[in-house]
């Protein structure tokens, strides 16, 4: 009988897929029944080879560039049994088609790709694509199953990336390391080292600000206060205030308008990580583990989204998922008005995925039981689906100009005409018991409302000095960082008919941040991301290109043309390895910093290249990769004389080329003896020794 195998990413997904197409009975790594089969990967089970796969000549590291010409590949030892499980089934007689079920993205599409090349299989296969593993959601993708070819695409520009980013990180790691003798490697990466780059030249704009005085001068005309300009000298502020003291304040100026402010756009991943942040300080991979977790377990759409908009197919959906959530959730009570649920619809603005929103399934979910982060974020997305359809946000705004001594005040306020969707925010930040965080209305020096004023209007005022300082720059955020990283190199980001270039992708970014903790490059200071002195000085070797903002942004843009079909897969290999080739032939080393980065402390200096030696945990070897001079110090021609290459040895062995030992043993004669080890070194691969005896002396006659 013939079967269809399916291959999914994880094993969840794997039984929800089963249980939808009838596969559920469980075997050893997979579910079969009903004509299907269903197995998982564990994430990637097929990797890119070492260096040294290449050639015995990079298991050092001191050649440079390192460019395969044929890509090797390797199945990850620890998930090997995973992998030949999928290689059986995909192979086995009876399966006559394979169906791609891994994560509708970029990198799922590769997790299968490299399974299936790396399995031999030849066999046809299809592709799922879902945004939900909800039931309804899984049934649908099975009826709209498109050729695997369809994805090629998608597929080579995942190959551009994985295979960017180990030249960049394999080749520059290596070389900046070795050109700078570090005691540990230096990790340097196509999205990472820009990325660190903004981090330092904040921190660094920071610490150099010097901080300013300034003055304004504030007139009470009894119901409301004015201001003037900004003052830059104490004493002509002084003169000001004293020249309006008691004096009178006419109305030059009056000007209402009516403003609306449009509710936010439904949540891409980005957006949601850095809401989250802001409001319950979450790392951007803490929201990301649980939007995932939600996705799991069918109470989310699909997490990796760069998306804020709904496909225009979905307006019934939305309309049902609202219903639930104004049954579900505390703070949706104000929601009465009818949801306005075409202006979050536009397919166009949808590429892989649409924006996250909860699913119908939350009314059976058991809130109360879930993880702290999971509640939360599933709060954001569901009041985040009310606010984007809700009603615009209508004001009065009022600004008038006063004249007073001749000098110019100003004052301004507001009267709410609608609420509209703030009124839905102010009962969720009451329900999660904390502050609305900044909008575009927050910096407004408004009032709540200002008097009936009309032009020619006097009023007696009395007049004080404000003072005000210049304000720093503030620390990166990861709110404010994924701000920053999404925007780079994109000027007109503002603008929705411009290409979103950015550093990395919403999957990405937050691993991008937690490698830099993780290697020690950046901080956490409560929510702040600070630059460490190692940070600080790897950033000063860099050339300008590897921390290059722009540029990197640029190549993540070809890299969704590639996704496209837009543009060409081999050029953007071939700039990229363009780029590794030039930053090793025009990088100079940077004087100060050669031994900014070696925690080592020098034994002796190498007999055969004048290098220096380090002590290394099982040898003392000589800095210079190239040289191959090494002591041992577990060491045959030591250990016959019940001896070792200990740090004191090593160091008169390259100080005078010898050591004196009174007891060493004689395996032939059983006893010990007196005599010199001699460094007997012919520059071959193994380090020489023999022995010098002492002179004995003549007996007279």
């Amino acid at each position: 009988m013939k079967q269809i195998l399916v291959i999914t990413e994880k094993p969840s997904v794997a039984m929800s897929v089963g249980k939808v197409i009838g596969a559920n009975e469980r075997k050893d790594g997979y579910l079969q029944g009903n004509g299907y089969i269903v197995s998982w990967c564990y994430g990637h089970l097929v990797g890119l080879a070492e260096p040294d796969s290449y050639g015995s000549e990079f298991k050092s590291w001191g050649k440079f560039p390192i460019i395969p010409e044929k890509w090797n590949y390797v199945v990850n030892k620890e998930t090997k049994k995973q992998f030949d499980i999928l290689k059986n089934l995909m192979n086995h007689i009876t399966v006559d088609c394979v169906i791609c079920a891994t994560d509708a993205g970029r990198e799922g599409e590769l997790i299968f790709r490299h399974v299936y090349s790396m399995a031999g299989c030849r066999k046809p296969f299809k592709r799922l694509w879902i945004s939900s593993l909800e039931d309804s959601a899984i049934r649908e993708g099975f009826q709209n199953l498109r050729d695997g070819s369809y994805y090629d695409n998608l597929y080579k520009s995942a190959l551009c990336r994985e295979r960017a980013d180990w030249l960049v990180g394999m080749n520059m790691t290596r070389f900046f390391s070795t050109l700078y003798n570090s005691t540990k490697p230096l990790s340097i990466g196509r999205v990472q080292t820009p990325t660190l780059s903004m981090i330092v030249d904040r921190d660094n704009e920071i610490s150099s600000f010097e901080k300013r005085k300034y003055y304004t001068v504030q007139i009470n005309c009894g119901s409301f206060t004015a201001e003037s300009e900004r003052i830059e000298d104490l004493q002509t502020a002084q003169e000001m205030a004293k020249g309006c003291s008691l004096a009178h304040a006419v109305v030059k100026d009056v000007k209402s308008e009516i403003k609306r402010t449009s509710p936010p756009q439904l949540y891409d991943l980005t957006s949601l990580q850095r809401d989250a942040n802001r409001l319950f300080g979450f790392t951007a991979q803490q929201t990301l583990d649980s939007v995932q977790n939600l996705y799991d377990n069918k109470l989310a759409t699909y997490p990796r989204t760069d998306s804020r908009f709904l496909t225009e197919d979905m307006e019934e959906t939305a309309r049902n998922v609202i219903g639930v959530i104004k049954t579900t959730f505390g703070f949706a009570k104000s929601a009465e008005s009818e949801p306005n649920i075409k202006a979050v619809m536009d397919s166009s603005k949808v590429s892989d995925h649409h924006a996250i929103i909860p699913t119908v399934n939350i009314r059976y979910a058991d809130i109360s039981s879930m993880r702290d982060t999971d509640r939360k974020i599933l709060y954001l997305i569901s009041e985040r689906l009310l606010t984007a359809t809700a009603d615009k946000y209508e004001y009065e705004n009022t600004s008038i100009i006063l004249d007073c001594n001749g000098t110019l005040f100003s004052a301004s306020g507001k009267t709410i005409i609608n609420k509209g969707f703030k009124a839905i925010e102010e009962n969720f930040f009451n329900f999660i018991k904390t502050k609305a965080f900044d909008n575009n209305e927050a910096s407004e020096k408004t009032v709540s409302h200002l008097p009936v004023i009309n032009k020619g209007d006097s009023f007696a005022v009395t007049s004080k000095i404000a003072e005000h300082y210049t304000a720093p720059p503030k620390p990166y955020t990861e709110d404010t960082l994924l701000a920053a990283m999404e925007r780079a190199g994109n000027g007109a980001y503002d603008n929705d008919d411009v290409e979103r270039k950015g550093l990395g992708t919403p999957a990405t970014r937050a691993g991008i941040i937690e490698n830099l903790i993780y290697r020690g490059y950046v901080i956490r200071e409560k929510k702040n991301l600070v630059s460490t002195p190692k940070g600080k000085a790897l950033i000063s070797i860099m050339p300008e290109k590897l921390k290059s903002a722009e540029m990197t942004a640029e190549w993540e843009n070809r890299l969704s043309l590639i996704a496209k079909g837009q543009t060409d897969s081999s050029s953007f290999m071939r700039d990229i390895s363009n780029f590794v080739e030039n930053i090793i032939k025009t990088t100079i080393i940077v004087d100060s910093m050669k031994e900014a980065f070696n925690e080592r402390k020098a034994i002796g200096i190498c007999p055969r290249c004048g290098s220096k030696i380090y002590e290394g945990k099982l040898n003392f070897y000589c800095e210079n990769r190239v040289c191959s001079f090494v002591l041992w110090k577990e060491n045959k021609f030591f250990n016959s004389k019940k001896k070792s290459i200990t740090k004191d040895v090593a160091v008169q062995l390259l100080e005078k080329g010898k050591v004196h030992f009174k007891d060493l043993y004689s395996e032939k004669m059983g006893k010990t003896y007196e005599a010199d080890i001699i460094l007997d070194d012919t520059g071959d691969k193994y380090v020489n020794f023999k022995l010098m005896f002492a002179d004995k002396p003549k007996k007279g006659r």
